[in-house]
């Protein structure tokens, strides 16, 4: 497989394998040629051109603390934090300098024996790669003066950070006392909000505490033996005697430190290469159209197949002839100059002629790619490592690799790579059970798999041979127009998007997330330059015409997305990046077809017969017989998230599932991730695309809770933010917002118990299209009564011309929720609904009353119309509430009404009552296409006029 050791799951890889990983990984850092050690006085930056890394130890020695330290000048500048880094801007964390430590010891976790430097428990609590911030680029002027200001980018500390030295009586320390200090961002958080040293307290690499790690004692550091550069060794289970074993544990992925290894190397390697027997002569080939994947349904079953995980990144085919090299697209440009750490470690390959097809990725902390960072890394100038993923051998010394079977292929390719190191590797595979491979890889969180015919020849273009099945939907969209943000701000609201069929531009919906600060502005100025009159759709709805801005569809999108509609558009559309590699004109509409089975075949071996390869979709490929196979209807897919036991976990991490968030039901944060997830195809149609407040209660719903509604770093995996101008100043803040399942599950790591959005979407901020009636009754009034009235609220709407929908607050009141086109503003509609409130009032005084007070809601019901004004937030259908019992706010059928009590539902009781969802109460909810007409205005006497 292509993850990094270090992110697979422990059930998958030990804890010490990981170390292992990391310290061969830093080890591979200390290139002497590239930087010094500590005692020498080499003034090169850390890795060349590479970026800068940084880790964070948490230290267990004679008193906890945490060690920070950059990586500069080939050593760890290193500074001891007594309370660890703070997010709060007001705080100001003594960091005492202490020696510079060797470039090794930032991959180390494990012990220290008593009686030497430093003795004790050694964590990896973060790490990544820092930058120094603009304005303070020269770091040697900033440590002697003793100003330092940095952007960190790792798991845990992201955004802008300050070391500043002391100066009186602390200047005259023995060593250096300085304050790190956060600065104002994005990332920042108010003193109410959870600590990151508490709401993370574990490894970043092996998800270990530091009892665990003391425990298993699996990696010791000699701090005696840091000057002969073997000061760490492995000791496994038993091993007593695994001192001064270092060279032998060091990572296979460690780069040779001499020029003599190198060349050692590349001899063995070329005696292993040899171009087999059946391989035909031929010229080196200019270009190579690639061979492409047909999207499946399921992954194939049966033997014969190898299988990858498939890579979020540029497909690069790689051409080596000589000393020359060059990195091609999938469509044959040529971007070496934009790769060329890839191309520098392609050219020194053993081989002469060689043409590779691979992937280029950014690989995230946790082992999976990412796209977005491989953009940001391509368009934006962001210092992010690139590493190319190898996984086919196509030609070979003036030789055709193609008609060989993959797997022998694959063979050839592994003997090249022998031992290349981190950023130039093998795509690994599996021949083990498709369907079990394809669960652990959507398990860790990346896009799926490719599964590829162990006996097959490559065969450019669109195959039966390569199927990619994949655990969120995602594919490539032409982008024929925009909206322009409601906050009047430089950027763009929404990305409307196609595909072509048959020539014609088909509308697919729209995008109105995903978007950073910088890709707004971006792609803003890349849609103006392409602005035109003419719509470039065919045909599009109402929908996609409001508020458009069109442009000449040129420009290519990823996008990932929940599902399509039974309208043929996406569902929860997330914006990854552009692509450059990919031509407008051959975007299409993926479709899932054929999951092939090869009915009777053994497991393919090296010299497999080519005539195994089956035909799909009506693709044959050369010298194939036709092989029956397992066809699958390429239907519309309304993809629902997996309808998983809520007992099953779900593929997001938890630190402590098994604490409790409710005392009355005992419900566990697993329980509560495992709800989210299996609840997620219901509720995010209610969220998603909009911004939210989380109402967050890390101690359980019956202690102190609070609320967050922005963006810092303690948020899982895909969160994203929205720019929301503040309505008095005007200043824009980053608000959260989400639109996967696993976003909304991992809202259980941070102990979330309510889900709040705004009555409006991302893309049209300040024009709802809902307006909320909150029905709050007074202590006194009875459920009966309460059902009566949610009826008369119904039937007054109905007589203006308006259906609505119920449903239960999780507590003790009724909310009816009424769909709308998005025409009028926050004003006219809080208008609107204070004087549909009032007239009932007004009917029936002493039944209802519109004014919050307490005192005057005596044996009332209190119509609450305050959720529909701008940043008012209403709870989510199906979030749990934070409070004993963490009961549900549940849609519900009119009929309910007359049921004798309160339908109340709880999320530990799920299982119970989750039969519930096979039928939708409000499934015309999000097709009505209800105005508030002028005749309605007037009945209530409200004005528009400015």
């Amino acid at each position: 497989m292509a993850t990094k050791k270090r992110a697979k799951p422990k059930s998958m890889v030990s804890a010490a394998d990981a170390v292992d990983e990391q310290l061969g990984l830093y080890r591979s850092m200390r290139d002497f040629e590239v930087t010094g050690e500590p005692s020498g006085s080499a003034k090169k930056k850390f890795f060349n051109d590479q970026p800068l890394p940084f880790v964070i130890q948490k230290h267990a020695a004679t008193r906890l603390h945490y060690d920070f330290r950059l990586g500069w000048n080939g050593v760890l500048k290193s500074w001891a934090v007594a309370k660890g880094p703070s997010y709060v801007t007001a705080d100001k964390r003594l960091a005492v300098q202490v020696e510079d430590h060797p470039i090794d010891y930032g991959g180390f976790e494990g012990i220290i024996p008593k009686g030497q430097y430093g003795g004790g428990t050694v964590m990896v609590w973060d790490q990544g790669t820092w930058e120094p911030q603009a304005g303070h680029t020269d770091v040697d002027e900033g440590l002697r003066t003793g100003s330092l200001k940095f952007i960190l980018h790792g798991t845990k500390m992201k955004g802008k950070w300050a070391l500043i030295r002391m100066g009186g009586k602390a200047a005259n320390e023995s060593k250096p006392n300085w304050l790190l200090i956060k600065e104002h961002d994005d990332f920042e958080r108010t003193k109410d909000e959870a600590a990151v040293t508490d709401e993370e307290p574990n490894s970043v690499v092996t998800g270990r505490g530091l009892e665990e790690i003391a425990r298993n004692e699996d990696h010791v550091w000699n701090s005696k033996e840091t000057a002969r550069g073997n000061a760490w060794y492995r000791k496994d289970a038993g091993d007593a005697a695994a001192k001064g074993v270092v060279a032998e544990n060091a990572s296979s992925e460690t780069v040779s430190t001499d020029k003599g290894a190198k060349s050692r190397k590349s001899k063995r390697v070329a005696g292993k290469l040899t171009v087999p027997a059946g391989a035909p002569k031929e010229k080196m080939p200019e270009f190579i159209t690639p061979e492409l994947a047909l999207q499946a349904a399921t992954p194939p079953s049966g033997t014969g197949w190898l299988h990858e995980l498939k890579l979020d990144g540029y497909r690069i085919q790689a051409r080596k002839d000589g000393d020359r090299v060059q990195l091609l697209t999938r469509t044959g440009l040529d971007w070496t100059h934009r790769m060329k750490t890839i191309a520098a470690l392609v050219g020194e390959l053993p081989v002469e002629r060689a043409i590779l097809d691979g992937e280029v990725v950014v690989l995230a902390e946790n082992g999976t790619t990412s796209f977005a960072d491989l953009q940001a890394a391509f368009q934006e100038g962001v210092k992010k490592p690139l590493s190319y993923f190898v996984f086919d051998l196509l030609h070979l010394n003036g030789h055709n690799m193609r008609g060989l079977p993959l797997i022998e292929r694959k063979s050839l390719l592994a003997t090249l790579l022998e031992g290349d190191g981190e950023f130039v590797r093998l795509s690994e595979h599996l021949e083990s059970d498709g369907g079990v491979i394809f669960q652990k890889a959507c398990e860790m969180h990346v896009e799926g798999i490719v599964s590829k015919r162990a006996a097959s020849r490559y065969s450019s273009g669109r195959g039966g041979s390569w199927l990619k099945v994949k655990c969120v939907h995602e594919q490539e969209f032409v982008i024929g127009g925009f909206t322009l943000p409601s906050n009047g701000s430089h950027g763009v609201g929404a990305l409307l998007l196609g595909y072509y069929d048959g020539g014609k531009l088909i509308y697919a919906g729209r995008t109105g997330t995903g978007f950073t600060q910088k890709t707004h502005r971006v792609l803003r100025n890349q849609l103006e330059e392409l602005r035109e009159n003419e719509n470039p759709f065919e045909n599009p709805p109402a929908e996609a015409r409001r508020g458009a801005n069109w442009v000449k569809p040129e420009l290519v999108a990823q996008v990932n997305f929940a599902t399509w509609t039974a309208d043929d558009l996406v569902r929860q559309a997330s914006f990854k990046g552009l692509r450059e590699d990919k031509p407008a004109n051959e975007v299409r509409r993926e479709e899932l077809t054929v999951a092939a089975r090869v009915r009777g075949t053994k497991s393919a071996s090296h010299s497999a017969s080519t005539g195994i390869a089956a035909k799909a979709g009506g693709v044959k490929a050369d010298n194939a017989k036709d092989v029956p196979v397992e066809a699958v209807a390429a239907k519309k897919v309304v993809g629902k998230v997996s309808k998983k036991s809520a007992s099953e976990n779900v593929p997001v991490r938890l630190t402590h599932p098994e604490k409790v968030l409710d005392v009355e039901t005992q419900l566990t944060k697993q329980q509560l991730a495992d709800y989210y997830w299996a609840i997620a195809s219901h509720m995010l149609p209610h969220i998603e695309g909009r911004p939210v407040s989380l109402v967050r209660c890390p101690d359980g719903s019956e202690k102190p809770c609070f609320y967050q509604k922005h963006v810092n770093a303690t948020l899982p995996p895909g969160i994203t933010a929205v720019d929301v101008p503040d309505k008095k100043t005007g200043k824009i803040e980053p608000y959260i917002t989400l639109s996967t399942a696993e976003a909304l599950a991992g809202l259980a790591q941070m102990g979330v118990l309510e889900i709040h959005p705004w009555g409006s979407r991302n893309e049209d901020l300040e024009h709802p299209d809902r307006i909320i009636i909150d029905l709050d009754p007074d202590a006194s009034i009875a459920w009966p009564r309460l059902a009566e009235s949610a009826g008369e609220v119904r039937r007054e709407l109905k007589e203006l011309g308006l259906e609505s929908f119920l449903k239960n607050t999780g507590g003790k009141g009724l909310h009816v929720v009424i769909p709308i086109e998005p025409e009028y503003d926050w004003a006219v509609v809080k208008q609107f609904a204070h004087a549909f409130v009032l007239k009932m009032e007004k009917d029936q005084p002493g039944a209802y009353l519109t004014k919050m007070s307490k005192a005057a809601r005596k044996d009332r019901i209190f119509l609450d119309y305050l959720r529909n004004e701008r940043g008012a937030t209403a709870v989510a259908a199906f979030s749990p509430r934070a409070r004993a019992g963490a009961a549900v706010s549940l849609p519900l059928d009119w009929d309910e009404l007359k049921s004798p009590e309160r339908i109340v539902v709880r999320v530990a009781e799920f299982e119970g009552w989750k039969g519930r969802l096979s039928r939708d109460p409000w499934k015309q909810f999000f097709k009505l296409r209800q105005q508030i007409t002028p005749k309605m205005l007037e009945t209530l006497k409200i004005s528009t006029a400015a």
